[in-house]
């Protein structure tokens, strides 16, 4: 079964930044698709950024763009998520999310994702 950690959440004045991780329990890492998504306090969940099996295609939402950066470790089984230039409309509980993947292609739709983990808090202050 595949066990995906998020971590690196927590408070963070407006314009600062935060770097989150995901780490997964799975043996094919190096296939499968990754991607974090977040839930702002009574709203839905929201797509953020995703990244192909290999690294080489990444997309961002248009509220993140510029600001966030999107990478994977495959060595590691970890992806990040740096966040800079950080406002109070990032706060939210951040999600990575993986599905094994033929192509090499990065997916922005939650319901193309099999696998997720529980969540970390970002808090943002202004």
């Amino acid at each position: 079964q595949v066990q995906l950690v998020e971590s690196g959440g927590g408070l963070v004045q407006a314009g600062g930044s935060l770097r989150l991780s995901c780490t997964a329990s799975i043996g094919t890492f190096g296939s499968v698709a990754m991607g974090w998504f977040r839930q702002p306090p009574g709203k839905e969940r929201e797509f953020v950024a995703a990244i192909s099996w290999s690294g080489g295609i990444k997309k961002y939402a248009d509220t993140v763009k510029e600001r966030f950066a999107i990478s994977r470790d495959n060595a590691k089984n970890t992806m990040y998520l740096q966040m800079n230039s950080l406002k109070p409309e990032d706060t939210a509980v951040y999600h990575c999310g993986a599905v094994t993947a033929v192509w090499d292609r990065a997916y922005v739709s939650a319901d193309e994702y099999r696998y997720w983990g529980q969540g970390t808090q970002v808090t943002v202050s202004s």
